[in-house]
């Protein structure tokens, strides 16, 4: 492509990102989580041209005609007109209880009617994250301090629906069974509700309400109270003092839209950096998740599905690979924790890097392969391996007054912070406390160089039952590892660091 054809491409494309919010609409193909991604459209010309009105005299839903595999934009008549009347419609029915979030959810078409000197808001402070009244469906053990002997004077039965786990738990005290009723320990990918109905021999690999870690608008709730609990550590100046200094300014938009809104109009007049990625509140795999540096994207999104807007790391720590040049990385931890009460916590000593595949540059959000790690779901993407071990002394060349082991260190304490604080609370606010629980979450992680010049790890998310293929595929050992340290509590011999511990 001819270089003036392939600049006016890249300005069309830009500015269709730039204004798209205001005309496309949404609807939802599946009722399943992951095939629930929000499908954006644009209206043809009628009714792209229909207005919005407070007092609108249509209203509009998008239906999707399955045996066809159509999507329509259905009208109805909300009142009588009489001829030459203007078709009008409300473009954020839903919102109609509080003035300063319908004034929030209509900035996309009415970009300067809310400014920062507004009396609407005053009423700001009543926008906050309710706290968690329970989950539904969730029953807790009978006996939650009773405590689980497995039998290991024979192979302990092992029931799992994860085909990994039967091929890589190789150790032979332990054995692969069929029976999820004969099983002592049940390795699910299923989430288990009704812990009331597990047998008293039976241990399993979730705890109740550890949502409260792995589901993103929970884990901003949980990092909020760390950061009450443990004060800020760092000396950067940008670092909020609502959150902790390991974790990304970070709004819930079901609840807190308008607080965000007012710290991105803030951030605008004072020219500073005003990028964010919008995620959806529980799903993985960069699923459903933008970056975005205007403020229509973020509303849009936002009243799309349910979703958290985090400050978008800017001033990444990068990675140089030869092939490339300077990329965007993030790395994973998996962690083991073992018990609640008291709160027993480790961490597996090798860790697992994801790379950009594309040279990093704070433009071009829409560019996979730029601003996005996760390489291994889609086939035509190329997915960069490096093992952890080569990976420090190849981070070390690159930053000679930067050791790993210190990162590491920093790492560890934000784990400790975190789980402290989770634990902190009875469920369902905190993790409820299960002697027949052990579980593993993957810890997902970025460096960003603050004000002071420091590397600062920032916690992106926590995930329940991570996809650990890869883990398996460079260490056959992994699943034996984390069946060891936590049914067995047997740690000697294996690469595992004490996080939290009795």
């Amino acid at each position: 492509m001819h270089a003036r054809t392939r600049a006016r491409t890249h300005t069309h494309t830009q500015t269709t990102l730039t204004h798209m919010h205001k005309s496309n609409v949404v609807f939802f193909k599946s009722a399943t989580a992951e095939d629930s991604v929000p499908m954006w459209y644009v209206m043809d010309e009628f009714g792209t041209a229909i207005r919005h009105s407070d007092t609108p005299n249509f209203a509009m839903c998008a239906f999707y005609y399955i045996p066809k595999q159509l999507s329509f934009s259905i009208f109805w008549c909300l009142q009588n007109l009489e001829y030459g009347d203007e078709v009008t419609r409300d473009y954020v029915p839903s919102v109609r209880s509080s003035p300063l979030a319908r004034a929030c959810c209509l900035l996309p078409w009415q970009p300067y009617t809310l400014l920062l000197d507004d009396p609407l808001w005053s009423s700001i402070g009543e926008f906050v994250s309710p706290p968690v009244t329970g989950f539904p469906g969730v029953t807790y053990p009978e006996a939650p301090d009773a405590s689980v002997v497995l039998d290991t004077s024979q192979p302990i039965k092992v029931f799992t629906d994860l085909e990994v786990v039967k091929s890589f738990l190789t150790d032979p005290r332990f054995a692969i069974c069929d029976c999820k009723d004969e099983a002592s320990i049940i390795w699910t990918t299923k989430q288990i509700k009704d812990f009331a109905s597990l047998k008293p021999h039976q241990m399993v690999n979730q705890f109740p309400c550890e949502e409260v870690v792995t589901c993103k608008d929970l884990l901003l709730n949980t990092a909020r109270r760390a950061g009450n609990m443990f004060p800020s550590k760092s000396t950067d100046q940008n670092c909020s003092a609502e959150f902790p200094y390991w974790f990304p300014e970070t709004y819930n938009l079901v609840y807190e839209l308008p607080h965000l809104v007012k710290r991105f109009l803030e951030l605008q007049e004072s020219g500073n950096e005003n990028t964010w990625i919008v995620k959806p509140w529980n799903l993985a795999r960069s699923i459903d998740t933008h970056v975005v540096d205007k403020l229509s994207a973020v509303i849009r999104l936002g009243l799309a599905t349910p979703k958290v807007a985090c400050r978008y790391i800017s001033n990444p720590v990068l990675f140089h690979r030869p092939e490339v040049g300077l990329v965007k990385f993030d790395f994973r931890y998996m962690l083991m924790l073992r018990s609640v009460q008291p709160l027993k916590l480790y961490a597996y000593d090798v860790f697992w890097l994801r790379f950009a595949n594309k040279p990093f540059s704070m433009d071009d959000f829409y560019v996979y392969e730029k601003h996005f790690t996760v390489m291994n779901y889609q086939e035509h993407l190329k997915l960069k391996q490096i093992h952890f071990d080569d990976f420090i002394g190849l981070f070390e060349q690159q930053y000679p007054n930067h050791k790993w082991a210190d990162i590491q260190e920093k790492v560890f304490s934000l784990f400790r912070e975190l789980f402290t604080a989770a634990a902190s609370l009875p469920a369902p606010q905190g993790i409820y406390h299960s002697s027949m629980s052990r579980s593993i979450y993957a810890a997902d992680l970025m460096l960003e160089w603050t004000g002071d010049h420091v590397m600062q790890p920032k916690l992106l998310e926590i995930n329940y039952s991570p996809d650990c293929i890869r883990a398996c595929r460079y260490h056959g050992n992994f699943y034996n590892h984390m069946f060891t340290s936590l049914f067995l509590d047997q740690t000697s011999d294996i690469p595992i660091t004490p996080i939290i511990t009795p």
